[in-house]
């Protein structure tokens, strides 16, 4: 989940991907020849929204069962012996669309790394340990067994909706179908609806499900209130949806396009973050991760319709650090050269993430709502005039707390008349309200993202895939 700078208040063991060059068109991503030939249904903007208050469209999806037939006794002479029941056994394959939770299909209860890399240079340890002794509480030990299971439970979770996605969503899919069968893949695997007071708070959504289109570079979901998309075959989508156990996200984002006049856009921007992700290491100045990225994308050009177009990196927005039930921490990661000298420490959990342009590579904020975030200094209660708000913030604090949420979260919770308690939050600076980010009408933009964990001695990829 991209995180705007403050310029705008103006597998085992193994080495990144390898930087691919200017004329490196860097293969399709998983997904892209699926419905080549769509039926390209006309849809809205992905960003614009109606004045209606509608409940949104559910999507509805069911798996067929096959029942093997027993093989026919030809042993007739024999006595029968009473055969003895035999116990059921674990499903050894996700369903499509995925809802068989994961502690059904990995019955050992321990989940696999994700990539685990080198750093680029030797720690220097004695240093580095003096170091961690003073910062000691401000970070999660991330050599923690059940910390680290439960991260990576999360990134499973992540892997196999994602590989759903990549799989089946084609041109004529609303947004709307896209983003619930995300969320209802999310719940199904964690085996948590998170419909009683506390229990998303345990785990589920780390925040709204992005998928902004073409311009719209970031923070787009589908509401109530919005008239819904259509995906059609020229579109370019962003999927940026999180996974969190116990407060703590995995925060991971792909592109997807049908149209392979794209396909450099969408390898520019994995190669810069598959870039950032190679130079990010403990005591790395976070100036050079940003430098290490500008010159990766900026190095690919996009033909788009016979005009050549440079690939900009989205210069006000930011990868970012990941605190506790906190998609953005403090740190952040610009795609461009900058001075800050500000350095990734040990045990610091990142979002390494890069949006790239053929517009401007800047955005403004568009009409519209993404989502909701209670402000760090929100009090535990609240005594409005209007019922509403104060019957809505309850919600807010006992089933979200800090995690950023969607309209459609509280009406899957079936919290009515909302709208005008979220406003009332909103202007008494209780709630933060977040908008679609959008560059220039016409233009279009790609985002990749990992969460990386800085460990000793190895940083660790924990959302990669053999999807990217």
């Amino acid at each position: 989940m991209g995180s705007k700078t403050l310029e705008d208040e103006d597998p085992g063991r193994q080495d990144a991907p390898p930087s691919n060059g200017s004329n490196a068109v860097g293969g399709e991503p998983r997904g892209n020849h699926i419905s080549r030939d769509g039926d390209g249904c006309m849809g809205s903007d992905g960003c614009d929204e109606d004045n209606d208050d509608d409940a949104e469209a559910k999507a509805a999806a069911s798996t067929a069962a096959l029942t093997p037939t027993a093989a026919p006794d030809t042993n007739i002479k024999k006595k029968r012996k009473r055969a003895k029941k035999k116990k059921a056994s674990a499903a050894s394959k996700q369903s499509s669309p995925p809802r068989i939770p994961l502690d059904g299909l990995v019955t050992s209860g321990e989940f696999k790394p994700g990539q685990l890399m080198n750093y680029n240079a030797p720690l220097d340890t004695t240093l580095r340990a003096k170091a961690v002794e003073l910062r000691r509480g401000r970070w999660p030990n991330l050599e923690d067994a059940e910390f680290l299971n439960n991260y990576r439970k999360s990134a499973e979770v992540h892997r196999q909706v994602r590989r759903w996605v990549q799989d089946t969503v084609k041109p004529g899919h609303t947004l709307t179908e896209i983003a619930v069968g995300i969320e209802d893949g999310v719940r199904a695997l964690l085996g948590n609806q998170g419909l009683e007071p506390g229990m998303s708070l345990r785990s589920g959504l780390g925040f709204p499900t992005g998928l902004s289109l073409n311009n719209c570079v970031a923070h787009y979901t589908p509401n109530p209130g919005r008239k819904d998309t259509v995906l059609q075959y020229d579109d370019v989508m962003k999927v940026d949806f999180g996974v969190q156990i116990n407060g703590w996200i995995v925060d991971s984002a792909f592109t997807m396009s049908f149209n392979p006049t794209y396909d450099n856009l969408l390898a520019a921007v994995k190669d810069a973050t598959n870039t950032g992700i190679q130079t990010a290491g403990i005591d790395v100045r976070i100036c050079d991760v940003s430098a290490a990225i500008q010159e990766t994308m900026e190095s690919y050009e996009v033909e788009i319709r016979g005009k050549v177009y440079p690939v900009k990196p989205v210069r006000n927005l930011c990868g970012h650090d990941i605190k506790h039930y906190h998609i953005h921490g403090e740190k952040m990661i610009p795609f461009t050269k900058h001075s800050d000298e500000t350095k990734m420490e040990e045990g610091e959990v990142f979002a390494i993430e890069t949006f790239g342009s053929t517009g401007r590579g800047y955005t403004r904020e568009e009409n519209g709502i993404y989502g909701y975030g209670l402000n760090d200094d929100a009090p535990p209660r609240v005594n409005f005039p209007l019922s509403s708000a104060n019957r809505v913030f309850k919600t807010i604090k006992e089933n979200f707390g800090t995690l950023v949420f969607a309209r459609r979260y509280l009406e899957r919770l079936g919290v009515d008349r909302y709208v005008a308690g979220l406003n009332c939050l909103v202007e008494n600076g209780i709630l933060e309200a977040y908008a679609p980010l959008v560059d220039i009408a016409g233009s279009y933009s790609a985002q990749f993202e990992h969460t990386i964990l800085l460990r000793e001695p190895y940083k660790e990829v924990i959302s990669r895939g053999d999807d990217y």
